[in-house]
């Protein structure tokens, strides 16, 4: 018989963990970066292309509250677009960033 995390969590730890379901968290899914003067910006127009920093095919990196937290991959479903996680970055990468 195996125990799932759940069973094994007593009832103050379940609703400890409760207390925190319900905090918003800002999620951003990064396709690229750039920097460009205001002169350029102001220039922009319908149809400009801006070029990002990353190559087509590379995974957009996920951040969640702004801090790196995944990769994934751009997906259409339902006719909207969503982010397929491909890769959680571990907490000693996410320090490695930091320093």
């Amino acid at each position: 018989m195996s125990d799932t995390p759940e069973e094994n969590q007593t009832a103050p730890d379940k609703k400890n963990l409760d207390f925190i379901l319900d905090i918003p968290l800002q999620v951003t899914v990064e396709l690229g970066r750039t920097k460009l003067l205001v002169k350029d910006i102001l220039q922009l127009n319908q149809g400009a292309v801006v070029e990002l920093t990353k190559l087509a095919g590379e995974p957009l990196d996920i951040f969640v509250n702004s801090k790196l937290v995944a990769r994934g991959e751009a997906v259409v479903v339902n006719e909207k677009f969503g982010v397929r996680l491909v890769d959680i970055v571990s907490p000693n990468e996410r320090v490695e960033k930091i320093l």
